[in-house]
């Protein structure tokens, strides 16, 4: 008893000093001891009911209970069967100790029903006494000892399961409840299903009690795909039991069959209807039929002969019909349905020669409107607006061309040109396309809307038509596509229109990325994959690729871009290295040698190499994401809420998030992981050699060395003389070469004594400390452009602000003789009325003489004020323009015209009451 003596102490710690007792302890103890010792039959059953209450309500009875309780009620289970309300009141006790309250209020406060289940757990003899009891015909009894045990079972599994096995029947009578009623059932199937997720064993003493008869019994009753969460758990068991297991796989297959699972997937009368939990049932069953899919565990041997039955009896009943109608016929299917039946149907033909012939012979479609189910698949993918619906369509046609010769040139065989209106055609006009007639408009429907995107489905369908078939290479690189653009009648090459896309995607990367957080950074890469595809092995595509020097400038550029993700710089730099590899041209600027005199000269091979280095890195291209689970079993937790079932496009990685979009870790599968990598490693050796060897290997063989016969001693001379020249030349070429790998070496660090990781990073910093130069240079340059064009500026600003203050001073010098002729006229108009007042007093002289006098004198004036009028509104005119081209000049520099022109002429004006003389003068 020394793991109660330890419980004891426990709770001594938790309530007090270990010597003292709290109340809750001290009251459990008494009513412990009632039931233990006490002589009434009532007294005891009420001293339970007590004891039930308080444990369900307290922690710290719960823990109390924990240390000194489970002997008293083990006890009564064992000794009293014959007393139901004893055994029921213990149970349900138990059940009340085993159940966490939720008071908790630290992570490292004591939880006492873990702590209890690990006590009652402890002891084999309890678990067996518990199983025991599901033999009663008491329904609670049964009831509430399944509880206890699935209580035990989800916090001490080891233990339970161990206790299980080592119990004669332990495991028949947990099998015997699912025949039992309906909520022992319910329990009973909880129970198994947490115990068959791992335990092998178990797992086979479950088929052996007949568990997939009792399994699709359950489902028929609860109405298969339209039951509720019943079914789900059926499923789930059903799963547990058949995961990485060949022989439970062969069992079912044998004994029950495959009906009772398909059966599940024929949509009855409500084929439109879809509730949460009828897609989880259907999502359950679609993971079963994958699981059957994938045979077995690795170790197996007999796991691919055990896949191959699978998949061919499946096709035999009828399965791929059903999924074709729930993946691509079905439209009121929820998208993670469709989804999971398009990569059912992809994992179904893959590698079964039979299973590919018969979906390359599927006609979907009623009456009339029908066409071939890989037509109706290829308009899902580039039309579907669910990103994981076109990866699970896209799925089917990688796993349709994968070593499939015939197929890949049967969908390469409908890629014939069409007519412009055809290729251009609408996306809904596609209804009686054929199949390379719709892979052609989705690579072409760019040129009229600008949709990368659908042209970047299309690619991925074409770079699967091209994999590893030299046939279909050649064939589609004779296809020649009417242009939108250029001259009547101009036809364009498929090759060159996808690298002229691939640089339309680079232009438009960043405005697409202001609304997305990753941006359209899949298209880049997805186009790279068909192009590396498509050249590989194949000498034809990269002198075709060749063809136009632009070509090869563009990949230079691409691989040195920083504003590209990781893997397009990787597989821009893996590209260029197949123009090396595969390049079988002769002619000068074409050949491989040239190739690799642009990588040396316009990126180095240092930073060109460290492209690979960085590409494998990559989350894309790293070992653990090519090891991680595509897909995560679907259980009761798991699809609780519907977040787990939803949709999800774009699930950013926080780990990778704002790098390579997170479609390309499903596209990037492994084999094309490793297909590069390969490459990657055959491009350094062959970079290298053609590097340091010269262009042509001059065999020295000493009949060339000697005079032939009739040859004259000066045509001898002059050939040895051009032979030596032309080792002579290689001799330099190669020594320049030479040269410069030395000093890419010693720049990373190279030398005998340093580590390749610090030649690594040397190399590294190297590339980022150039780049970060060439930055800063143009920095530079453009400060020095700015300062000069503001020198220049502040010049000009200085010199208008000079002509405005001499257009002040000529205004004013205007102002003030203005102002001198109002004076004089003023004086004027006064001498004539003084002359005239004194004709009127002195009478000598007369009337007609001062009138004639002041009409002379006014007409004189006048003419003299004209004249200085006209000469003053000339000027003025003139100075207004200068004044206006003036000022929009300076507001062009940035100047306030209405603050520098404040001020000027308030001082200059007429004098006051001026105008009101000369409007008395005039009266």
């Amino acid at each position: 008893m020394d793991l109660v003596s330890g419980y004891k102490g426990m709770v001594g710690l938790v309530f007090g000093n270990e010597n003292s007792s709290s109340n809750e302890d001290s009251y459990v103890q008494r009513l412990l001891d009632r039931i233990s010792t006490g002589s009434l039959a009532e007294d005891r059953r009420s001293a339970l009911i007590e004891l039930q209450s308080v444990v369900v309500e307290s922690r710290a009875a719960q823990l109390a209970f924990g240390a000194m309780g489970f002997p008293v009620l083990m006890g009564v289970l064992k000794d009293e069967r014959d007393d139901v309300e004893m055994i029921r009141g213990a149970l349900e006790t138990i059940v009340g100790a085993l159940t966490p309250l939720e008071q908790s209020k630290g992570k490292n406060e004591v939880q006492p029903a873990l702590m209890n289940t690990d006590m009652l757990s402890h002891e084999a003899e309890n678990i067996s006494l518990l199983l025991s009891l599901l033999s009663e015909e008491d329904f609670y009894i049964r009831y509430y000892t399944l509880q206890i045990l699935t209580a035990l079972l989800m916090n001490s599994p080891n233990r339970l399961q161990e206790a299980i096995l080592t119990i004669p029947r332990g495991i028949t009578r947990l099998m015997d409840m699912l025949m039992d009623r309906e909520v022992i059932r319910n329990e009973a199937l909880l129970l198994l299903t947490y115990l068959t997720r791992e335990a092998e064993e178990i797992q086979k003493i479950v088929v052996f009690e007949g568990a997939f008869e009792k399994i699709f019994s359950i489902i028929k009753e609860e109405g298969g795909s339209e039951g509720g969460v019943v079914v789900q758990d059926c499923l789930e068991l059903l799963n547990n039991l058949l995961r990485n297991n060949t022989s439970n796989q062969i069992l079912l297959r044998e004994t029950m069959g495959f009906d009772g699972l398909i059966s599940m997937l024929r949509l009855r009368g409500r084929a439109y209807s879809f509730t949460q939990q009828k897609t989880i049932n259907l999502l359950s069953v679609l993971g079963t039929i994958n699981l059957l899919l994938v045979g077995g565990s690795e170790a197996d041997a007999g796991k691919d002969a055990n896949k191959l039955t699978n998949k061919t009896v499946l096709v035999q009943k009828k399965v791929l019909d059903y999924l074709l109608l729930l993946g691509v016929e079905n439209q009121w299917a929820p998208v993670a349905v469709r989804c999971a039946a398009l990569r059912c149907i992809g994992d179904l033909i893959a590698g079964h020669r039979g299973n590919l012939d018969a979906l390359a012979s599927k006609v979907l479609g009623e009456n009339h409107q029908v066409e071939p189910a890989l037509n109706s698949i290829l308009r899902i993918i580039l039309r579907a607006s669910s990103m994981q619906e076109f990866i699970a369509a896209d799925h089917i046609f990688e796993r349709f061309c994968e070593g499939n010769c015939d197929g890949q040139s049967m969908l390469a065989s409908t890629l014939i040109p069409q007519p412009y209106s055809m290729t251009h055609a609408s996306i809904d006009e596609d209804v009686n396309m054929s199949f390379g007639s719709m892979v052609l408009h989705g690579l072409t429907s760019s040129e009229t809307d600008g949709d990368l995107d659908t042209c970047c489905r299309a690619a991925s369908v074409l770079s699967y038509v091209l994999k590893d078939n030299m046939q279909c290479k050649e064939r589609v690189l004779r296809i020649e596509l009417e242009s939108s653009s250029g001259a009547l009648g101009h036809s364009e090459p498929l090759m060159h229109l996808m690298v002229k896309y691939l640089a339309l995607a680079s232009g438009t990367k960043h405005k697409e990325s202001k609304s997305n957080t990753s941006g359209n950074s899949y298209i880049q890469p997805i186009i790279l994959k068909l192009l590396v595809t498509w050249l590989s092995d194949c000498p034809p595509a990269v002198n075709y690729f060749l063809d136009l020097r632009p070509h090869l400038s563009y990949l230079l550029e691409l691989v040195s871009d920083q504003s590209a993700t990781v893997s397009t710089r990787g597989l821009a730099a893996i590209l260029l290295g197949e123009c090396v590899i595969y390049n079988k041209s002769s002619e000068s600027g074409k050949d491989s040698y040239a190739v690799v005199d642009a990588i040396s000269q316009k990126v180095g091979l240092t930073s060109y190499f460290l492209k690979f280095d960085e590409m494998k890195k990559s989350f894309l291209f790293s070992a653990e994401k090519s090891t991680a689970p595509s897909h995560k079993p679907l259980s009761r937790s798991a699809a609780a809420s519907m977040a787990e079932i939803e949709d999800v496009d774009e699930q950013l990685s926080s780990d990778h998030k704002g790098e390579d979009h997170p479609i390309l870790s499903s596209m990037f599968d492994s084999g094309f992981i490793n297909f590069v990598k390969r490459l990657e490693s055959e491009i350094r050796e062959n970079i290298v050699n053609i590097y340091s060897l010269p262009k042509t290997e001059v065999a020295v063989v000493p009949a060339d060395m000697e005079q032939k016969t009739g040859e004259s001693d000066k045509e001898y001379i002059r050939r040895l003389k051009s032979f030596v020249e032309k080792q002579c030349s290689e001799i330099q070429d190669l020594l320049g070469r030479n040269a410069t790998l030395a000093e890419d070496l010693v720049k990373i660090g190279g030398g005998e004594s340093s580590y390749s990781d610090q030649r690594a990073t040397t190399g590294s910093e190297r590339v980022q400390t150039e780049t970060l130069r060439r930055d800063l240079k143009e920095a530079h340059q453009r400060i020095e452009m700015l300062k000069n064009e503001n020198t220049k500026l502040e010049s000009e600003a200085s010199m208008y602000q000079n002509l405005a203050g001499k257009v002040e001073s000529d205004l004013k010098s205007l102002s003030d003789a203005y102002n001198s002729l109002e004076q004089a006229n003023f004086q004027l108009e006064k001498e004539v009325k003084a002359l005239r007042t004194s004709g009127s007093r002195g009478g000598g002289v007369s009337a007609v003489d001062v009138e004639a006098a002041k009409a002379e004198a006014r007409e004189e004036a006048l003419k003299e004020s004209e004249g200085e009028l006209n000469d003053l509104l000339v000027c003025l005119g003139q100075e207004q323009s200068k004044v206006d081209k003036l000022s929009s000049r300076l507001m062009e520099l940035g100047e306030d015209v209405d603050t520098l022109l404040e001020g000027i002429g308030d001082d200059v004006g007429l004098p006051e009451g001026g105008e009101d003389d000369d409007e008395e003068d005039a009266d």
